[in-house]
């Protein structure tokens, strides 16, 4: 498997609103959301200013959205944007479609349990946008859910899907960010496995 994805089969163009309705809902609606909130920001409609996550501004000045939109913005259009967001359509439908098909609440469940984490560590660490945080928990879940995956990294060098994360996290230092929002996806990622799917299992076999 390759670390870019899958080729587009046959030798046709890419029909784009077939592709865009063909993404599940809950995976379609935050690529949308991602992307006019990336635009309002370009074409100055709203400022970065008024997204950020900041602990005071939402629950003492009542600026709620904000739990909303740090998850959302993911910086100006730009080589790392397209990156974060092949990432998060490929890896949040791949969740969607596999793990949770026929289960979108519990799809939505994990979205705001990752949400509901990270907005309380990021009190703590003075984070302001969360989005790639959340994609990397996605990535991280989906990661240990398929660990015989074999993948490669721009045809260099191959690994299993449990290292992908931190594939990720080292493309993303060479590109200069910071590691710690990414490293707070992946914490996030796994107390989300382990509460998930190790300890129901270590619960049943010790009689929990």
């Amino acid at each position: 498997m390759d670390f870019g994805g899958a080729a587009a089969a046959g030798g046709g163009g890419v029909d784009l609103m077939s592709w865009y309705m063909d993404i599940p809902v809950i995976s379609r609606i935050y690529l949308t959301g991602a992307f006019l909130t990336t635009t309002a920001c370009a074409v100055d409609i709203v400022t970065p200013f008024s997204l950020y996550f900041n602990w005071d501004l939402i629950f003492k000045e009542g600026q709620v959205w904000r739990l909303v939109t740090s998850y959302l913005f993911f910086g100006a259009f730009s080589i790392d944007f397209l990156f974060h967001m092949y990432f998060l359509v490929r890896y949040c439908r791949l969740l969607e479609e596999g793990d949770f098909r026929g289960r979108t609440a519990n799809f939505v469940l994990m979205i705001l349990f990752g949400i509901g984490i990270m907005t309380m560590v990021a009190s703590y660490t003075g984070v302001q946008f969360l989005g790639s945080a959340l994609t990397f928990m996605m990535v991280y879940v989906w990661g240990r859910r398929n660990e015989d995956v074999k993948m490669s990294f721009l045809g260099f060098f191959t690994f299993h899907a449990p290292y992908l994360p931190y594939v990720m996290l080292t493309f993303s230092v060479l590109m200069g960010n910071s590691v710690t929002i990414d490293l707070i996806g992946i914490l996030v990622g796994h107390c989300y496995y382990f509460l998930e799917y190790v300890y129901p299992l270590l619960a049943e076999v010790r009689g929990w």
